[in-house]
Protein backbone atom coordinates (compact mmCIF):
# COMPACT_ATOMS: atom_id res chain seq x y z
CA UNK A 1 0.00 0.00 0.00
CA UNK A 2 1.52 3.29 -1.11
CA UNK A 3 -0.57 5.78 0.87
CA UNK A 4 -2.90 4.86 3.74
CA UNK A 5 -5.76 7.15 2.73
CA UNK A 6 -4.92 7.55 -0.95
CA UNK A 7 -8.15 5.95 -2.11
CA UNK A 8 -10.10 8.49 -0.03
CA UNK A 9 -8.08 11.61 -0.87
CA UNK A 10 -7.30 11.07 -4.57
CA UNK A 11 -9.88 10.82 -7.35
CA UNK A 12 -9.53 8.44 -10.27
CA UNK A 13 -7.96 10.28 -13.19
CA UNK A 14 -8.96 9.19 -16.70
CA UNK A 15 -6.55 10.09 -19.54
CA UNK A 16 -9.44 10.45 -22.00
CA UNK A 17 -9.31 10.33 -25.79
CA UNK A 18 -8.24 12.54 -28.63
CA UNK A 19 -11.14 14.69 -29.88
CA UNK A 20 -13.58 12.61 -31.93
CA UNK A 21 -13.55 15.01 -34.87
CA UNK A 22 -9.75 14.62 -35.02
CA UNK A 23 -9.34 10.89 -34.42
CA UNK A 24 -11.88 9.74 -37.04
CA UNK A 25 -9.59 11.20 -39.70
CA UNK A 26 -6.79 8.71 -38.99
CA UNK A 27 -6.03 5.26 -37.59
CA UNK A 28 -3.64 6.39 -34.85
CA UNK A 29 -4.32 5.30 -31.27
CA UNK A 30 -7.23 7.20 -29.77
CA UNK A 31 -6.44 6.99 -26.07
CA UNK A 32 -4.28 9.62 -24.41
CA UNK A 33 -1.81 8.97 -21.56
CA UNK A 34 -1.28 10.20 -18.05
CA UNK A 35 2.13 11.56 -17.08
CA UNK A 36 4.51 9.58 -14.86
CA UNK A 37 3.70 11.84 -11.90
CA UNK A 38 -0.04 11.37 -12.46
CA UNK A 39 0.44 7.62 -12.61
CA UNK A 40 2.34 7.64 -9.31
CA UNK A 41 -0.57 9.51 -7.77
CA UNK A 42 -3.05 6.98 -9.18
CA UNK A 43 -0.97 4.11 -7.76
CA UNK A 44 -1.38 5.71 -4.33
CA UNK A 45 -5.10 4.92 -4.52
CA UNK A 46 -4.37 1.18 -4.10
CA UNK A 47 -5.60 0.36 -0.59
CA UNK A 48 -4.56 -2.19 2.02
CA UNK A 49 -7.55 -4.41 1.24
CA UNK A 50 -6.17 -7.58 2.83
CA UNK A 51 -7.28 -9.89 0.03
CA UNK A 52 -6.27 -8.53 -3.41
CA UNK A 53 -9.28 -9.57 -5.49
CA UNK A 54 -7.76 -7.74 -8.48
CA UNK A 55 -4.99 -10.33 -8.44
CA UNK A 56 -6.81 -13.46 -7.33
CA UNK A 57 -10.22 -13.05 -8.90
CA UNK A 58 -9.94 -10.45 -11.65
CA UNK A 59 -6.69 -10.92 -13.57
CA UNK A 60 -6.38 -14.21 -15.53
CA UNK A 61 -2.59 -13.76 -15.46
CA UNK A 62 -2.50 -13.33 -11.69
CA UNK A 63 -0.64 -10.02 -11.95
CA UNK A 64 0.85 -8.91 -8.61
CA UNK A 65 -1.02 -5.64 -8.77
CA UNK A 66 -0.85 -4.26 -5.18
CA UNK A 67 2.88 -4.96 -5.05
CA UNK A 68 3.79 -3.14 -8.25
CA UNK A 69 1.38 -0.33 -7.43
CA UNK A 70 3.32 0.32 -4.24
CA UNK A 71 6.65 0.26 -6.09
CA UNK A 72 5.31 2.72 -8.68
CA UNK A 73 4.14 5.06 -5.92
CA UNK A 74 7.64 4.96 -4.42
CA UNK A 75 9.23 5.66 -7.81
CA UNK A 76 10.88 2.24 -8.00
CA UNK A 77 9.99 1.80 -11.66
CA UNK A 78 12.59 -0.84 -12.53
CA UNK A 79 11.53 -3.12 -9.68
CA UNK A 80 7.86 -2.60 -10.52
CA UNK A 81 8.47 -3.54 -14.16
CA UNK A 82 10.39 -6.67 -13.13
CA UNK A 83 7.45 -7.70 -10.94
CA UNK A 84 4.97 -7.07 -13.77
CA UNK A 85 7.06 -9.22 -16.12
CA UNK A 86 6.92 -12.16 -13.72
CA UNK A 87 3.31 -12.77 -14.72
CA UNK A 88 2.73 -10.83 -17.95
CA UNK A 89 4.78 -11.38 -21.12
CA UNK A 90 3.21 -8.53 -23.09
CA UNK A 91 1.90 -5.71 -20.88
CA UNK A 92 2.05 -3.34 -23.88
CA UNK A 93 -0.85 -5.37 -25.35
CA UNK A 94 -2.96 -5.86 -22.22
CA UNK A 95 -2.32 -2.25 -21.19
CA UNK A 96 -4.03 -1.14 -24.40
CA UNK A 97 -6.76 -3.66 -25.19
CA UNK A 98 -7.58 -5.58 -22.01
CA UNK A 99 -11.04 -4.69 -20.63
CA UNK A 100 -9.37 -4.62 -17.20
CA UNK A 101 -11.11 -7.44 -15.36
CA UNK A 102 -8.84 -6.49 -12.46
CA UNK A 103 -10.49 -3.08 -12.12
CA UNK A 104 -14.00 -4.51 -11.83
CA UNK A 105 -12.64 -6.70 -8.99
CA UNK A 106 -10.88 -3.81 -7.24
CA UNK A 107 -12.01 -3.42 -3.62
CA UNK A 108 -12.01 0.38 -3.93
CA UNK A 109 -14.57 -0.04 -6.71
CA UNK A 110 -17.20 -1.47 -4.34
CA UNK A 111 -18.19 1.98 -3.15
CA UNK A 112 -16.11 4.25 -5.37
CA UNK A 113 -13.99 4.37 -8.51
CA UNK A 114 -11.47 1.51 -8.91
CA UNK A 115 -7.72 1.99 -9.16
CA UNK A 116 -6.48 2.81 -12.70
CA UNK A 117 -4.65 -0.52 -12.96
CA UNK A 118 -4.55 -0.76 -16.75
CA UNK A 119 -3.10 2.73 -17.15
CA UNK A 120 -0.44 2.02 -14.53
CA UNK A 121 0.49 -1.21 -16.31
CA UNK A 122 0.76 0.53 -19.68
CA UNK A 123 2.88 3.34 -18.27
CA UNK A 124 5.21 0.81 -16.64
CA UNK A 125 5.97 -1.06 -19.85
CA UNK A 126 6.22 2.04 -22.06
CA UNK A 127 8.54 3.71 -19.57
CA UNK A 128 10.55 0.49 -19.57
CA UNK A 129 11.02 0.71 -23.34
CA UNK A 130 11.70 4.45 -23.20
CA UNK A 131 14.30 4.15 -20.44
CA UNK A 132 16.10 1.19 -22.02
CA UNK A 133 15.02 -1.28 -19.34
CA UNK A 134 13.45 -3.59 -21.91
CA UNK A 135 16.05 -5.09 -24.21
CA UNK A 136 16.87 -8.50 -25.69
CA UNK A 137 17.71 -11.05 -23.03
CA UNK A 138 18.27 -14.43 -24.74
CA UNK A 139 18.70 -17.54 -22.59
CA UNK A 140 22.27 -18.28 -21.56
CA UNK A 141 21.96 -21.95 -22.58
CA UNK A 142 19.75 -24.16 -24.73
CA UNK A 143 18.04 -27.41 -23.70
CA UNK A 144 18.47 -29.08 -27.07
CA UNK A 145 14.70 -29.52 -27.45
CA UNK A 146 12.82 -27.99 -30.36
CA UNK A 147 9.19 -26.85 -30.23
CA UNK A 148 6.89 -25.83 -33.08
CA UNK A 149 4.17 -23.31 -32.30
CA UNK A 150 1.36 -23.01 -34.85
CA UNK A 151 -0.18 -19.55 -34.72
CA UNK A 152 1.30 -16.23 -33.67
CA UNK A 153 -1.62 -14.65 -31.84
CA UNK A 154 -1.48 -13.80 -28.12
CA UNK A 155 -1.54 -17.45 -26.99
CA UNK A 156 1.09 -18.58 -29.50
CA UNK A 157 3.38 -15.66 -28.69
CA UNK A 158 3.05 -16.34 -24.95
CA UNK A 159 3.88 -20.03 -25.43
CA UNK A 160 6.86 -19.17 -27.64
CA UNK A 161 8.19 -16.47 -25.31
CA UNK A 162 7.95 -18.68 -22.22
CA UNK A 163 9.51 -21.74 -23.83
CA UNK A 164 12.30 -19.66 -25.31
CA UNK A 165 13.07 -18.21 -21.88
CA UNK A 166 13.22 -21.79 -20.57
CA UNK A 167 15.98 -22.52 -23.10
CA UNK A 168 14.05 -24.48 -25.71
CA UNK A 169 14.43 -23.65 -29.41
CA UNK A 170 11.10 -22.34 -30.69
CA UNK A 171 9.83 -21.90 -34.25
CA UNK A 172 6.48 -20.18 -34.79
CA UNK A 173 4.54 -21.02 -37.97
CA UNK A 174 2.10 -18.35 -39.15
CA UNK A 175 -0.14 -18.53 -42.22
CA UNK A 176 -0.24 -14.75 -42.69
CA UNK A 177 2.67 -12.75 -44.05
CA UNK A 178 3.25 -10.91 -40.80
CA UNK A 179 3.20 -12.28 -37.25
CA UNK A 180 0.76 -11.26 -34.55
CA UNK A 181 -2.41 -13.15 -35.41
CA UNK A 182 -5.50 -11.40 -34.03
CA UNK A 183 -3.31 -8.69 -32.52
CA UNK A 184 -2.16 -7.65 -35.98
CA UNK A 185 -5.11 -8.50 -38.22
CA UNK A 186 -8.15 -8.38 -35.93
CA UNK A 187 -7.67 -5.37 -33.66
CA UNK A 188 -7.79 -1.95 -35.36
CA UNK A 189 -4.75 0.31 -35.29
CA UNK A 190 -6.68 2.97 -33.38
CA UNK A 191 -6.68 0.56 -30.43
CA UNK A 192 -3.32 -1.14 -31.00
CA UNK A 193 -0.88 0.32 -33.51
CA UNK A 194 1.00 -2.41 -35.33
CA UNK A 195 4.36 -0.80 -34.60
CA UNK A 196 3.74 -1.96 -31.01
CA UNK A 197 3.26 -5.55 -32.18
CA UNK A 198 6.34 -5.35 -34.42
CA UNK A 199 8.44 -3.98 -31.55
CA UNK A 200 7.64 -7.05 -29.45
CA UNK A 201 8.18 -9.49 -32.34
CA UNK A 202 11.57 -7.90 -33.05
CA UNK A 203 12.50 -8.36 -29.39
CA UNK A 204 11.46 -12.01 -29.43
CA UNK A 205 13.49 -12.63 -32.60
CA UNK A 206 16.51 -10.99 -30.99
CA UNK A 207 16.06 -13.42 -28.09
CA UNK A 208 16.09 -16.43 -30.43
CA UNK A 209 12.48 -17.15 -31.43
CA UNK A 210 12.15 -18.00 -35.14
CA UNK A 211 9.11 -17.01 -37.20
CA UNK A 212 8.18 -18.86 -40.40
CA UNK A 213 5.59 -16.73 -42.19
CA UNK A 214 3.12 -17.38 -45.00
CA UNK A 215 2.98 -21.08 -44.08
CA UNK A 216 -0.30 -22.82 -43.31
CA UNK A 217 0.47 -25.84 -41.16
CA UNK A 218 -1.44 -28.87 -42.34
CA UNK A 219 -1.60 -27.54 -45.91
CA UNK A 220 1.73 -26.02 -46.96
CA UNK A 221 3.59 -28.35 -44.61
CA UNK A 222 2.15 -31.54 -43.18
CA UNK A 223 1.74 -32.54 -39.57
CA UNK A 224 4.04 -35.47 -40.33
CA UNK A 225 6.75 -33.05 -41.48
CA UNK A 226 6.44 -30.96 -38.30
CA UNK A 227 6.41 -34.01 -35.99
CA UNK A 228 9.58 -35.36 -37.63
CA UNK A 229 11.52 -32.18 -36.91
CA UNK A 230 10.27 -31.05 -33.50
CA UNK A 231 10.09 -32.64 -30.06
CA UNK A 232 6.74 -31.04 -29.27
CA UNK A 233 4.04 -29.06 -31.05
CA UNK A 234 1.72 -26.40 -29.66
CA UNK A 235 -1.37 -25.42 -31.62
CA UNK A 236 -2.48 -21.86 -30.92
CA UNK A 237 -4.36 -21.00 -34.09
CA UNK A 238 -7.46 -19.54 -32.48
CA UNK A 239 -11.18 -20.11 -32.91
CA UNK A 240 -11.80 -18.32 -36.19
CA UNK A 241 -14.97 -20.11 -37.36
CA UNK A 242 -17.33 -17.14 -37.37
CA UNK A 243 -21.02 -17.46 -36.50
CA UNK A 244 -23.13 -16.88 -39.60
CA UNK A 245 -26.63 -15.47 -39.98
CA UNK A 246 -28.56 -17.96 -42.09
CA UNK A 247 -31.65 -15.93 -42.95
CA UNK A 248 -33.23 -15.23 -46.36
CA UNK A 249 -31.08 -12.90 -48.47
CA UNK A 250 -27.77 -13.93 -46.91
CA UNK A 251 -26.36 -14.48 -50.43
CA UNK A 252 -26.68 -10.79 -51.36
CA UNK A 253 -23.52 -8.82 -52.09
CA UNK A 254 -22.55 -6.40 -49.37
CA UNK A 255 -22.85 -8.81 -46.42
CA UNK A 256 -19.51 -9.73 -44.83
CA UNK A 257 -18.05 -11.30 -41.74
CA UNK A 258 -16.69 -8.58 -39.46
CA UNK A 259 -13.19 -10.02 -39.21
CA UNK A 260 -12.78 -10.00 -43.00
CA UNK A 261 -13.51 -6.27 -42.99
CA UNK A 262 -11.19 -5.51 -40.06
CA UNK A 263 -8.37 -7.63 -41.47
CA UNK A 264 -8.53 -5.82 -44.80
CA UNK A 265 -8.17 -2.41 -43.19
CA UNK A 266 -5.24 -3.54 -41.07
CA UNK A 267 -3.57 -4.93 -44.19
CA UNK A 268 -4.29 -1.68 -46.01
CA UNK A 269 -2.68 0.31 -43.19
CA UNK A 270 0.38 -1.96 -43.35
CA UNK A 271 0.61 -1.60 -47.14
CA UNK A 272 0.01 -5.32 -47.66
CA UNK A 273 -1.38 -6.63 -50.94
CA UNK A 274 -5.15 -7.14 -50.91
CA UNK A 275 -6.43 -10.04 -52.98
CA UNK A 276 -10.08 -10.33 -53.96
CA UNK A 277 -12.97 -7.93 -53.43
CA UNK A 278 -12.25 -4.82 -51.39
CA UNK A 279 -14.65 -4.13 -48.54
CA UNK A 280 -15.06 -0.39 -48.00
CA UNK A 281 -17.68 1.57 -46.08
CA UNK A 282 -17.01 4.87 -47.86
CA UNK A 283 -20.28 6.69 -48.56
CA UNK A 284 -22.39 3.70 -47.49
CA UNK A 285 -25.07 3.06 -44.91
CA UNK A 286 -23.46 0.50 -42.64
CA UNK A 287 -25.28 -2.01 -40.44
CA UNK A 288 -23.33 -3.87 -37.75
CA UNK A 289 -25.09 -6.97 -36.41
CA UNK A 290 -23.69 -7.86 -33.00
CA UNK A 291 -23.09 -5.68 -29.95
CA UNK A 292 -19.67 -6.83 -28.75
CA UNK A 293 -16.13 -5.50 -29.15
CA UNK A 294 -15.78 -6.78 -32.72
CA UNK A 295 -18.91 -4.88 -33.69
CA UNK A 296 -17.55 -1.77 -32.00
CA UNK A 297 -14.32 -2.11 -34.00
CA UNK A 298 -16.38 -2.26 -37.20
CA UNK A 299 -18.07 0.99 -36.19
CA UNK A 300 -14.79 2.83 -35.64
CA UNK A 301 -13.31 1.47 -38.86
CA UNK A 302 -16.42 2.37 -40.90
CA UNK A 303 -16.40 5.92 -39.59
CA UNK A 304 -12.74 6.29 -40.53
CA UNK A 305 -13.62 5.13 -44.03
CA UNK A 306 -16.23 7.94 -44.20
CA UNK A 307 -19.37 5.83 -43.99
CA UNK A 308 -22.58 7.76 -44.62
CA UNK A 309 -24.15 6.33 -41.45
CA UNK A 310 -23.58 3.48 -39.02
CA UNK A 311 -26.13 1.49 -36.99
CA UNK A 312 -25.40 -1.33 -34.58
CA UNK A 313 -28.08 -3.82 -33.52
CA UNK A 314 -28.01 -6.49 -30.83
CA UNK A 315 -30.53 -9.27 -30.14
CA UNK A 316 -30.04 -9.09 -26.36
CA UNK A 317 -31.74 -6.39 -24.27
CA UNK A 318 -29.96 -3.17 -23.40
CA UNK A 319 -27.69 -3.90 -20.42
CA UNK A 320 -28.27 -2.00 -17.17
CA UNK A 321 -26.21 1.06 -16.25
CA UNK A 322 -25.37 -0.39 -12.81
CA UNK A 323 -24.02 -3.82 -11.86
CA UNK A 324 -26.99 -6.27 -11.65
CA UNK A 325 -27.45 -8.89 -8.95
CA UNK A 326 -26.64 -11.80 -11.26
CA UNK A 327 -23.03 -10.54 -11.73
CA UNK A 328 -22.10 -9.51 -8.17
CA UNK A 329 -18.73 -8.06 -7.22
CA UNK A 330 -15.96 -9.17 -7.77
CA UNK A 331 -17.16 -10.87 -10.98
CA UNK A 332 -17.15 -9.21 -14.41
CA UNK A 333 -20.36 -7.13 -14.46
CA UNK A 334 -23.06 -7.30 -17.10
CA UNK A 335 -23.45 -3.56 -17.73
CA UNK A 336 -23.82 -1.18 -20.64
CA UNK A 337 -20.44 -0.43 -22.21
CA UNK A 338 -19.84 2.47 -24.56
CA UNK A 339 -16.55 2.36 -26.48
CA UNK A 340 -14.58 5.22 -27.99
CA UNK A 341 -15.98 4.14 -31.37
CA UNK A 342 -19.56 4.46 -30.16
CA UNK A 343 -18.78 7.99 -29.01
CA UNK A 344 -17.63 8.89 -32.52
CA UNK A 345 -21.14 8.59 -33.87
CA UNK A 346 -23.46 5.64 -34.42
CA UNK A 347 -27.02 4.61 -33.64
CA UNK A 348 -27.49 1.59 -31.37
CA UNK A 349 -30.57 -0.62 -30.99
CA UNK A 350 -31.14 -3.55 -28.63
CA UNK A 351 -33.65 -6.43 -28.57
CA UNK A 352 -33.62 -6.58 -32.38
CA UNK A 353 -34.14 -9.88 -34.20
CA UNK A 354 -32.90 -10.08 -37.81
CA UNK A 355 -35.54 -11.68 -40.05
CA UNK A 356 -34.32 -11.33 -43.65
CA UNK A 357 -31.98 -9.32 -45.86
CA UNK A 358 -33.51 -7.45 -48.75
CA UNK A 359 -31.73 -6.51 -51.96
CA UNK A 360 -31.95 -5.07 -55.42
CA UNK A 361 -30.10 -6.45 -58.46
CA UNK A 362 -28.19 -8.83 -56.19
CA UNK A 363 -26.96 -6.10 -53.81
CA UNK A 364 -28.01 -5.49 -50.23
CA UNK A 365 -30.45 -2.65 -49.63
CA UNK A 366 -31.46 -3.39 -46.05
CA UNK A 367 -32.63 -5.70 -43.27
CA UNK A 368 -36.12 -6.69 -42.21
CA UNK A 369 -36.17 -6.92 -38.43
CA UNK A 370 -38.52 -7.11 -35.48
CA UNK A 371 -38.34 -6.17 -31.82
CA UNK A 372 -38.30 -8.87 -29.15
CA UNK A 373 -39.01 -8.88 -25.45
CA UNK A 374 -37.02 -10.92 -22.99
CA UNK A 375 -38.11 -13.02 -20.06
CA UNK A 376 -35.59 -12.65 -17.24
CA UNK A 377 -34.88 -14.56 -14.06
CA UNK A 378 -35.57 -12.94 -10.64
CA UNK A 379 -32.12 -11.32 -10.73
CA UNK A 380 -32.62 -9.74 -14.17
CA UNK A 381 -30.61 -12.18 -16.30
CA UNK A 382 -32.11 -12.58 -19.83
CA UNK A 383 -33.39 -16.13 -20.39
CA UNK A 384 -35.94 -16.39 -23.19
CA UNK A 385 -37.22 -14.06 -25.90
CA UNK A 386 -40.36 -13.72 -27.95
CA UNK A 387 -41.19 -11.51 -30.90
CA UNK A 388 -43.36 -8.45 -30.34
CA UNK A 389 -46.28 -8.57 -32.72
CA UNK A 390 -46.54 -5.52 -34.96
CA UNK A 391 -43.02 -4.28 -34.19
CA UNK A 392 -41.55 -5.18 -37.59
CA UNK A 393 -39.37 -2.53 -39.21
CA UNK A 394 -36.84 -2.06 -42.00
CA UNK A 395 -33.23 -0.84 -41.69
CA UNK A 396 -31.68 0.65 -44.81
CA UNK A 397 -28.13 -0.61 -45.39
CA UNK A 398 -25.69 -0.89 -48.30
CA UNK A 399 -23.18 -2.83 -46.23
CA UNK A 400 -23.70 -5.26 -43.34
CA UNK A 401 -21.11 -6.76 -41.02
CA UNK A 402 -21.80 -9.93 -39.05
CA UNK A 403 -20.13 -9.53 -35.66
CA UNK A 404 -21.90 -12.25 -33.71
CA UNK A 405 -18.91 -14.10 -32.31
CA UNK A 406 -17.28 -17.40 -33.19
CA UNK A 407 -18.39 -21.01 -32.98
CA UNK A 408 -15.05 -22.81 -32.73
CA UNK A 409 -11.87 -23.80 -34.50
CA UNK A 410 -11.34 -23.94 -38.26
CA UNK A 411 -10.75 -27.66 -38.79
CA UNK A 412 -9.31 -27.80 -42.34
CA UNK A 413 -5.53 -27.74 -41.97
CA UNK A 414 -3.47 -28.92 -39.03
CA UNK A 415 -6.46 -30.08 -36.95
CA UNK A 416 -7.77 -32.39 -39.66
CA UNK A 417 -4.24 -33.44 -40.60
CA UNK A 418 -3.66 -34.65 -37.04
CA UNK A 419 -7.22 -36.05 -36.71
CA UNK A 420 -7.55 -34.40 -33.31
CA UNK A 421 -10.42 -35.10 -30.94
CA UNK A 422 -12.83 -32.16 -30.65
CA UNK A 423 -15.29 -31.02 -28.00
CA UNK A 424 -19.01 -30.48 -28.56
CA UNK A 425 -18.25 -26.74 -28.51
CA UNK A 426 -16.05 -27.04 -31.60
CA UNK A 427 -12.76 -26.58 -29.76
CA UNK A 428 -9.76 -28.90 -29.54
CA UNK A 429 -9.95 -31.37 -26.67
CA UNK A 430 -7.03 -31.42 -24.24
CA UNK A 431 -6.25 -33.31 -21.02
CA UNK A 432 -5.06 -31.94 -17.69
CA UNK A 433 -1.53 -31.72 -19.14
CA UNK A 434 -2.76 -29.45 -22.00
CA UNK A 435 -2.06 -32.28 -24.46
CA UNK A 436 -4.40 -33.09 -27.35
CA UNK A 437 -5.37 -36.58 -28.45
CA UNK A 438 -2.07 -36.65 -30.38
CA UNK A 439 0.89 -37.41 -28.09
CA UNK A 440 3.39 -34.56 -27.99
CA UNK A 441 0.89 -32.10 -29.47
CA UNK A 442 -0.49 -29.46 -27.11
CA UNK A 443 -3.05 -26.69 -27.58
CA UNK A 444 -3.65 -23.28 -26.01
CA UNK A 445 -5.75 -20.14 -26.23
CA UNK A 446 -9.07 -19.75 -28.06
CA UNK A 447 -8.48 -23.07 -29.82
CA UNK A 448 -9.18 -24.66 -26.42
CA UNK A 449 -11.45 -22.18 -24.63
CA UNK A 450 -13.41 -20.78 -27.57
CA UNK A 451 -13.18 -17.11 -28.51
CA UNK A 452 -12.26 -15.05 -25.48
CA UNK A 453 -10.04 -12.19 -24.33
CA UNK A 454 -6.42 -11.58 -25.29
CA UNK A 455 -5.41 -11.69 -21.62
CA UNK A 456 -7.03 -15.12 -21.19
CA UNK A 457 -5.27 -16.41 -24.30
CA UNK A 458 -1.95 -15.24 -22.87
CA UNK A 459 -2.67 -16.95 -19.55
CA UNK A 460 -3.55 -20.16 -21.39
CA UNK A 461 -0.32 -19.89 -23.38
CA UNK A 462 1.78 -19.54 -20.24
CA UNK A 463 0.11 -22.58 -18.65
CA UNK A 464 0.63 -24.60 -21.82
CA UNK A 465 4.32 -23.63 -21.92
CA UNK A 466 4.73 -25.03 -18.40
CA UNK A 467 3.08 -28.28 -19.50
CA UNK A 468 5.30 -28.58 -22.57
CA UNK A 469 8.40 -27.89 -20.49
CA UNK A 470 7.39 -30.70 -18.09
CA UNK A 471 6.86 -33.03 -21.07
CA UNK A 472 10.31 -32.23 -22.44
CA UNK A 473 12.11 -32.53 -19.09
Amino acid sequence: MGKAKGFLEIRRNEPGYRPAEERVRDFAEVEKRLSDSEIKEQAARCMDCGIPFCHGCGCPLGNLIPEWNELVFKGQWKDALALLYKTNNFPEFTGRICPALCETSCTVGISGEPVSIRQIELTLVEKGYRDGLIKPNPPTSRSGSKVAVVGSGPAGLAVADQLNKMGHSVTVFEQDLKPGGYLRYGIPDFKLEKSIVKRRIDLMEAEGVKFELGICAGKDISAKFIKSRFDAICLACGAREARDLNIPGRELKGIHQALDFLKQQNMRNSLEYLAGEEILASGKKVLVIGGGDTGSDCIGTSLRQNAKSVMQIEILPKPPEERPDFTPWPSWPYVLRTSSSHKEGCERKWSVLSKSFEGKNGHLRGLNATMVEWECDPFGKPLKMKEISGSEFFIEADLAFLAMGFVGAVKPGIIDDLSLAMTKQGTVEINDSKMTSEKGCFAAGDLVTGASLVVRAMASGRDCADAINAFLS
